[in-house]
């Protein structure tokens, strides 16, 4: 292949004359530290922020929903400063990247991440971090991650990834003309915020009987959470291997990625294996959520879950529409009568002392189903609404990683002298 003038070939393809190929340790100041093995525990404001790998999302943001804290005398040599970037090292997202924000707080970062810093003479962070969404470098990712057979990269492994670097000026630059589309990508990101702000506002409405949609007027119907539902006890027998653990923010999700470590013991068979379309009771109270979680098991056919948890099923869907049901429990309608329970029994090792027998005789006010199913289509709408504009978002982001494959291979080439 003709290679284009003032180009030249490299052991990262065809790059501009005047770029260089370096390895990540040769553009930091260390060689990849590894972050603190310690338990996450409940948030609190005296205690850092723990950065784990579920609280990173697939674009490099940190979530700042549902967050956790880490309790350790040791973290303080774990948190992170400006310029740093932590590398996901192994599980199913191994080489998702974070550039440490100082506007998300101060941040210690657990163990499944490797820190590198940035050499501010050699590498704008901004770029090493740009050059993390690149095609080619997941294909990296893809290659050197499953070498071993298990998913994972390690320190000197990350250390050793070769880049196409330009002059400072030019990485400067290339900074500054994607960080326009990071301006789009956050103001669009505020308008879902503001629509997740209104539908909760739909949600307090309608789902209280506050706000009646046009036609319905039949008086709501007190019942009790048993005679529409019945627990759920069924054993792993099959030894599914698919654990999850019910988060507040993020529903159903995996173990390992949520805890930084395997909490399940080694035999699953004593674990409860729930069912598409069954809901978890996760006892264990968070921030937004003081009263603990319920959560529909949607994104998968089946889950292996603790037997802390209150697994259950919906049997009279003559009474009880799922839809309205998963809205009902997402607005914490049970939250009241969840904490006069609380209140006689206590807390345990940070749940909530809730026993099946009180869960299950929970009260509801319950509207007709087709009323039930007037109002969850009104807030499906809504979800849709957000849906539409978080497409909008992903294409926002697609776009900027379209022109980062062009500008940090040197394709087109920016002015900046």
């Amino acid at each position: 292949m003709k290679i284009p003038a003032g180009y030249k070939d490299s052991a990262v393809g065809i790059i501009p004359q005047e770029w260089e190929v370096k390895r990540l340790a040769e553009l930091c100041q260390n060689t990849g530290d590894y972050g603190i093995n310690a338990p996450a525990v409940p948030y609190r404001e005296d205690l850092p922020t723990y950065l784990r790998i579920t609280d990173i999302d697939s674009w490099g943001k940190f979530i700042k929903t549902d967050k956790a804290s880490v309790d350790n005398p040791n973290s303080s040599q774990f948190i992170l400063r400006d310029g740093d970037i932590v590398f996901a090292r192994t599980g199913a997202t191994v080489g998702k990247t974070y550039l440490y924000d100082s506007k998300d707080g101060q941040l210690v970062f657990a163990g499944f991440l490797i820190r590198f810093t940035p050499n501010s003479n050699k590498a704008v962070p901004y770029y090493i971090k740009a050059c993390t969404e690149t095609a080619s470098y997941w294909n990296w990712v893809r290659v050197i991650s499953q070498r071993s057979g298990q998913p994972g990269i390690n320190s000197v492994e990350y250390g050793g990834m070769k880049l196409a670097v330009p002059p400072m000026e030019e990485q400067r630059k290339i900074a500054e003309i994607l960080g326009v589309w990071d301006e789009a990508i956050e103001k669009q990101s505020r308008l879902i915020e503001k629509l997740e702000l209104r539908k909760r506002a739909l949600m307090q409405r309608l789902l209280t009987g506050r706000t009646r949609l046009p036609g319905f007027t039949t008086p709501w119907q007190k019942v009790k959470l048993g005679e529409i539902c019945k627990r759920v006890t069924r054993r792993n027998e099959e030894n599914n291997q698919n654990v999850m653990t019910i988060s507040a923010q993020k529903g159903f999700v995996s173990q390992t990625d949520f805890f930084n470590k395997s909490v399940a013991s080694s035999t699953l068979d004593n674990y409860y294996l729930v069912l598409k379309d069954e809901f978890c009771y996760n006892k264990s109270y968070s921030n937004g959520y003081p009263m603990g979680a319920i959560k529909r098991l949607k994104e998968a056919d089946k889950a292996v879950v603790t037997t802390l948890y209150i697994c259950f099923s919906i049997t009279d869907k003559q009474k009880l529409s799922i839809d309205f049901f998963e809205q009902y429990c997402e607005n914490g309608e049970f939250n009241q009568d969840l904490m006069k329970i609380a209140n006689e029994g206590g807390r345990a090792h940070g749940l909530l002392n809730v026993t099946p027998t009180d869960f299950f005789s929970l009260e509801m006010l319950l509207p007709t189903l087709p009323e039930q199913k007037a109002i969850a289509k009104v807030l499906t709408t809504a979800d849709d609404e957000i849906a539409t504009h978080r497409k909008k978002l992903d294409a926002l982001r697609l776009q900027k990683r379209g022109l980062m494959q062009q500008l940090l291979t040197g394709k087109t080439r920016v002015k900046f002298r």
